[in-house]
């Protein structure tokens, strides 16, 4: 009868393999355990630990990651308060330069005023004596008419008609009236533009006051008219229930003073002899619902896409080193914006004009938000 291996006979190296596995388990936990002490006494104690030296490389990247942001955020604020302490620094230059500028030009105003009043007072005298001596004149020479036949070779009689040809009298007729009309209209021009200078310069002592903007445009225009009178003809339009506006009257003159200059260049630039001698500006005031919105227009080369966005930043300019300053539309914003509590923005096609709109509030911008 041969040998069977029966369960009771396998049972013992079974269980010795069990046990082994057991032991090996039980001295696999007990090194997890030590080393896990290790670890926790290491961390604990501050010893150079791959377990702390990982903790310290993952905290300090954390501490760097945020000194960066506080940084970066420190940095912009910077920048910021850079460029707004250049703008202020130019706005001041400006304020300053247009009082000293304002001041002289009153007094160059002043000075120019007297003797144009009474250089016109002359001319106008003149102009009414010219007349009566021209009417003297014509009598004169019916009565040299009337003698010649009687005293043809008297000597008074052919030295006064000698005199009468050497004067042309004629001519003189004709060219005289002419000569002083002429002038008194130019100094009336001249007595317009010493008014307009007194007025633009005149301080509005940070004060604001009720403006009629159809005057305060006209009298800018007339300062500026060097700027534009070769480059564009200009056309006003004003709503016929216009009000005053409560503004600060020499920088709100000022802003339009920019934009209408601003234009005039933008016009010269597409202007071509032969095929383009001028072009047009057009400035309109009207109200829109509880503002004012003034608007000067261009038919110039239109703003590019890309850098209508920056157009009213401190310093930038698309003109030649030495031709702009990138002053001037950051100024008008500040006043418009901050200084009158308005908007003002450009609406401008490439190639076709650009059009600038200032919305200044009807009640002064009480009650708004500075």
């Amino acid at each position: 009868m041969s040998e069977i291996e029966t369960p009771a006979a396998a049972s013992p190296y079974a269980a010795l393999s069990s046990e082994a596995l057991q032991r090996k388990l039980v001295a696999r936990d007990k090194t997890i355990e030590v080393l896990k002490r290790r670890l926790m006494q290491e961390a604990v104690s501050g010893k150079d630990s791959p377990y702390a030296i990982l903790e310290q490389n993952l905290s300090l990247q954390q501490v760097v990651a945020r000194k960066t942001e506080e940084l970066e955020t420190e940095r912009h604020e910077l920048q910021r308060a850079l460029e707004e302490l250049r703008l202020t620094q130019a706005q001041l230059l400006q304020a300053q330069k247009m009082e000293s500028v304002g001041q002289l030009a009153a007094g160059i105003a002043h000075e120019i005023n007297t003797p144009t009043q009474y250089v016109m007072d002359n001319v106008g005298f003149i102009q009414t004596a010219s007349g009566t001596l021209l009417g003297l004149v014509d009598k004169a020479v019916g009565l040299a008419e009337v003698a010649r036949p009687l005293l043809p070779e008297a000597e008074a009689m052919v030295e006064f008609d000698a005199t009468l040809k050497r004067a042309r009298l004629d001519f003189l007729r004709r060219q005289i009236p002419g000569a002083l009309d002429e002038s008194l209209e130019g100094l009336g021009h001249i007595s317009r533009i010493v008014a307009a200078m007194k007025e633009f310069s005149h301080p509005s002592g940070g004060e604001k006051e009720p403006v009629d903007m159809r005057e305060l445009i006209a009298t800018t225009l007339t300062v500026a008219r060097n700027e534009w009178k070769y480059v564009a003809e200009v056309e006003t339009r004003f709503a016929d229930d216009l009000p005053s506006l409560p503004c600060q009257r020499d920088m709100i003159g000022q802003v339009v003073l920019n934009l209408v200059v601003n234009a005039a260049h933008a016009i010269a630039g597409t202007l071509r002899e032969g095929v383009r001698d001028k072009g047009r500006i057009e400035i309109s005031a009207a109200c829109r619902g509880d503002a004012m919105e003034i608007r000067v227009c261009d038919d110039g080369s239109g703003i590019p896409i890309g850098i209508r966005d920056r157009i009213f930043d401190p310093f930038f300019t698309t003109k030649a080193v030495g031709k702009g300053t990138g002053q001037g539309l950051a100024i008008a914003y500040s006043t418009v914006v901050d200084k009158h509590q308005g908007e003002i923005f450009c609406e401008s096609e490439e190639g076709v004009g650009s059009c600038f709109v200032v919305r200044l509030p009807l009640d002064g911008g009480a009650g708004r938000s500075t």
